[in-house]
């Protein structure tokens, strides 16, 4: 009996021992970069000669990687406002319960997701080709957003799923109009999954490379597809150094998603109260 209770007790210590071995297995290889952005030699090899932040230093003071950085920004903003806008409007009609041929709407909203990407991007140069969107940060946008809108439909939509709707008609008891019940009520609620779908719809945007090579030219590169055109062309530690500040930047971005989760649960738990 003793080594019954001795065992049940050891056995979440050796379940969390096995699942922090199998997170170190899948992060090592991402975190082996990071040292070497640091490295004092142009070379990616292990044990470094020396530690540096010329590379950290090319990077800021290069145009090349500046603009780079800039468009990357530049689309990624505008795509996750168009993403937000047209997501959250496309949630908030697929929850209607008189909405005609939903499931058939949403396998349609959320299609790019399930598309493989390269299927996506013949499809968007083909298509921008004909109507002059090619090698421009419109066409660029505008294909973003395509592809980040189903992350926002699908964070509200599970939202709107716990959102009761007695306040609207709550809303519209008091004189409310139905835009208004929608920005002072439903909105302020559903927030937490509105920005957690913008967020995905950002880093979407931001981290997308393929569509990219499809669609821009020289002065309209983002930074993933620099950093694409580095391994192939030049390969400098430079790519480190824009691959560790990309991993600190998907961190917070991750800690964010998962703050607004638990907010979104703290609230649950106060409505239900």
């Amino acid at each position: 009996m003793k080594t019954t209770a001795a065992s049940i007790r050891a056995f979440p210590a050796l379940l969390w021992a096995f699942g922090g071995l199998v997170i170190l297995f899948l992060i090592a290889p991402v975190l082996a970069i990071v040292p070497l952005s640091f490295n004092a030699e142009p070379f990616f090899t292990y044990p470094m000669p020396g530690l540096s932040l010329r590379w950290y230093e090319e990077f800021f003071n290069s145009q090349v990687w500046q603009l780079a950085l800039k468009n990357s920004i530049i689309v990624a903003v505008c795509a996750t406002i168009l993403s937000t806008v047209l997501g959250t409007l496309a949630a908030l009609g697929l929850s209607r319960p008189d909405c005609p041929a939903r499931a058939t709407l949403t396998a349609i909203l959320i299609s790019p997701m399930i598309v493989p990407v390269i299927v996506a991007a013949v499809g968007v140069y083909y298509a921008f080709a004909a109507i002059g969107l090619l090698n421009t940060l419109t066409g660029l946008v505008l294909a973003h957003t395509a592809i980040g809108a189903p992350f926002v439909v699908i964070t509200v939509t599970a939202t709107l799923a716990s959102f009761d709707h007695s306040l609207m008609r709550a809303a519209a008891s008091l004189g409310a109009t139905p835009v208004e019940a929608v920005f002072r009520v439903m909105l302020p609620i559903i927030a937490p999954g509105v920005i957690s779908g913008a967020l995905f719809a950002f880093v979407t945007s931001f981290d997308e490379v393929v569509i990219a090579l499809f669609i821009s030219g020289s002065e309209q590169r983002t930074l993933p597809r620099q950093m694409w055109s580095g391994v192939r062309e030049t390969l400098s530690p430079t790519i480190a150094a824009v691959a560790a500040l990309l991993i600190v930047f998907s961190t917070l971005f991750l800690a964010t998603v998962q703050w607004l989760q638990r907010r979104a649960e703290r609230q649950k738990l106060v409505r239900v109260d």
